[in-house]
């Protein structure tokens, strides 16, 4: 045991924000502290870097805080810099704890600080800037940077992915993955969490609850956990009212009495089960339907060239009915403008597209959500729903966690987050077959996010959204599509099969095998029709063999643009390896062969756009042919 709590209360102005609390750190675990805001999840975080004593309590047996040894605690709020004049390099060669210039230690700690300063978004020439040249969010990466350096035993971190763009975050969820000691931080990104912790404590109430695992093993035990408890105390209700009847109707007929008092003791003698604690968020069970079905084909797009005054970029591109698609993009590049296109908002500079028949659109940006009203809640949504009852509108708000008095609230008086989360009440609640969602979780918390990710998975419909919240885009998304550089790539098997294939490629695995193995398992799964179904099959096996032989002819093609693709990036990657090595980057001279290296990998993106779309062709023509 590296660090214990046992039993610690902390009380800040009179106020108890721990109340006997448990929690430990084993060895070198990643830790996530959850909780709502307020629940004191920083106040733990300052007790255990020291900036905090627990209260004292004379009926605590031990002092409260146990150390297996003596340990350092690192914590990135409290890292400043006393002289914003000192460029970046003279503040953390300063940390430096060996002094001697050609010293291995010296050596290791300038190769990290260059792995850790590189790896979070800045260039080698950076170093050389005034720390007051950075801005807010720039200097806190600085501090980080320095943190990380220390090698603190128990390294803790407060909101570490603020600030962080979505390549840098997962540079440090890799990083943090290697560390060779203790983590415990505390983070609203869950996907960060899933990638990162190893064990996680929810803070509620002033309590602490131990959960092995990541985030979402966290969220599936605590469901699973108010289930059985709510079945019990469901038991419990039910075995009590059943022994009290009996009492009840045999407690005053003397042959009787003796069986009456035998049953009233055994219901004393009963363990009382409370009932469980409500989870925060609500997890919608039922299908959510459009009101029309709307065609097989959604959206299709002929060379569309989409923009204001120039064209951004151009899609060619078919939505299917059902689909739900995540699109992925760094800021500016036309995720946004693609939209409302899509939307009919905005006019496309060139091309063609289309909607299918009977298709209506529910769209929401961050100016649906500007809504202004004196209406309460309820009021508000009941007039846009008059055919609901009240009882029914109750209960439609309580499932978007508008419940109780929150239904109360006046419109104009809630927070943007809460505004978001009423208009997609009801865009839901109109039940649209083509939703179009621009960022529809920015500014919730957790809860709430976790409540609308339920409704768009019961959601039948289609939907085409835009997230920079990667637990949100896993947990919706059956297909992303990448924005960049000008183009767009499709990737029809989910987020997280599309950053596995990602790992993959930079671990040098063979593309060609990738894609063999996705082709096999694919057609398994389109071979894996019930009886009856595989019958129907066998009595058209002219139309079988015509698409097993289309399929042959795209997957020739697929697995060659997959080779080609491989041979390039392992060119590219020898290429980048050999400069890496070379005196000339160590001593941080220029590169005679960076043109080349940018134009072979211009040919590399190429080639992946072309595997791409061969493997979105051979993935067509399975469904097409009804195998999928």
């Amino acid at each position: 045991m590296l660090y214990q709590i046992t039993d610690g209360t902390v009380t800040l102005g009179g106020v108890p924000i721990l109340s006997h609390i448990d929690f430990e750190i084993r060895g070198n675990e990643k830790i996530a502290v959850v909780g709502r805001n307020g629940a004191g999840k920083t106040t733990l975080l300052r007790l255990i870097a020291g900036e905090l004593e627990l209260d004292r309590d004379d009926k605590r047996n031990g002092p409260g805080i146990i150390c297996s040894r003596k340990i350092t605690a690192g914590m990135l709020s409290q890292q400043v810099f006393s002289d914003r004049e000192k460029t970046v390099e003279e503040e953390l060669l300063a940390s430096c704890p060996c002094r001697d210039t050609y010293a291995r230690e010296r050596f290791d700690y300038e190769r990290e600080y260059d792995i850790l300063f590189t790896g979070l978004g800045f260039t080698k020439g950076d170093k050389r800037r005034k720390l007051s040249s950075f801005s807010g969010g720039e200097q806190t990466k600085i501090a980080l940077i320095r943190l990380l350096l220390a090698k603190p035993d128990v390294l803790l971190l407060d909101e570490p992915t603020n600030h962080l763009d979505l390549a840098t975050s997962e540079w440090l969820e890799q990083y943090l993955k290697r560390y060779e000691k203790a983590v415990v931080m505390v983070s609203h990104d869950r996907f960060f969490l899933d990638q990162t912790t190893d064990v996680v404590y929810e803070l509620a109430g002033g309590k602490m609850t131990r959960y092995p695992g990541n985030y979402t093993a966290y969220r599936q035990q605590k469901l699973k956990s108010i289930r059985l408890q709510q079945k019990a105390y469901e038991r419990y209700i039910e075995e009590t009212k059943r022994l009290e009847e009996l009492v009840e109707r045999f407690k005053h007929k003397p042959r009787k009495a003796s069986f009456a008092r035998s049953k009233k003791k055994a219901m004393e003698r009963m363990t009382a089960v409370s009932k469980p604690e409500e989870d925060d968020v609500h997890i919608f069970t039922g299908e959510i339907e459009p009101l029309v079905s709307g065609s097989k084909t959604v959206f299709e797009a002929e060379h569309l060239k989409i923009g204001y005054n120039t064209p951004v970029l151009e899609i060619t591109m078919r939505v299917r009915k059902g689909q739900k698609i995540g699109i992925l993009g760094a800021n500016g590049v036309g995720k946004t403008t693609f939209l409302k296109t899509a939307a009919g908002l905005i006019p496309p500079i060139d091309g063609t597209y289309s909607l299918g028949n009977n298709i209506t659109i529910g769209y929401f940006d961050q100016h649906s959500a500007q809504i202004m009203s004196d209406k309460t809640v309820a009021d508000h949504f009941h007039d846009l729903f008059p055919a609901l009852t009240e009882k029914e509108v109750r209960s439609i708000l309580g499932a978007y966690l508008f419940g109780g008095r929150e239904a109360g609230k006046r419109v104009s008086s809630l927070s943007g987050g809460e505004k978001s989360r009423l208009v997609l009440a009801e865009l839901l609640q109109s039940r649209p077959n083509f939703l179009i969602l621009d960022e529809p979780t920015n500014h919730m918390d957790i809860q709430a996010k976790e409540t609308l990710e339920s409704a768009f998975q019961a959601y039948t419909g289609t939907v085409i959204f835009v997230s920079h919240d990667r637990y949100f885009i896993r947990q919706v998304a059956d297909a992303v599509m990448i924005f960049e550089d000008q183009s767009v790539m499709y990737y029809p098997f989910g987020y997280e099969h599309y950053l596995e294939r990602c790992a993959r490629k930079d671990t040098g695995e063979s593309m060609a095998a990738q894609v063999k193995a996705e082709e096999q398992a694919l057609i398994a799964g389109m071979r894996a029709v019930p009886k009856a179904e595989r019958h129907r099959l066998r009595e058209i096996p002219e139309e079988e063999a015509y698409f097993d032989w289309q399929l042959r002819l795209a997957g020739e093609k697929m697995e060659a643009a997959g080779m080609r693709t491989e041979r390039l990036q392992d060119d590219l990657a020898a290429m980048r390896e050999a400069w890496e090595q070379s005196e000339g980057f160590w001593n941080g001279g220029s590169w005679d062969q960076q043109a080349e290296y940018e134009r072979m990998k211009e040919l590399l993106f190429q080639a992946w756009e072309e595997w791409n779309a061969y493997c979105l062709e051979w993935y067509q023509i399975g469904e097409e042919g009804k195998l999928i």
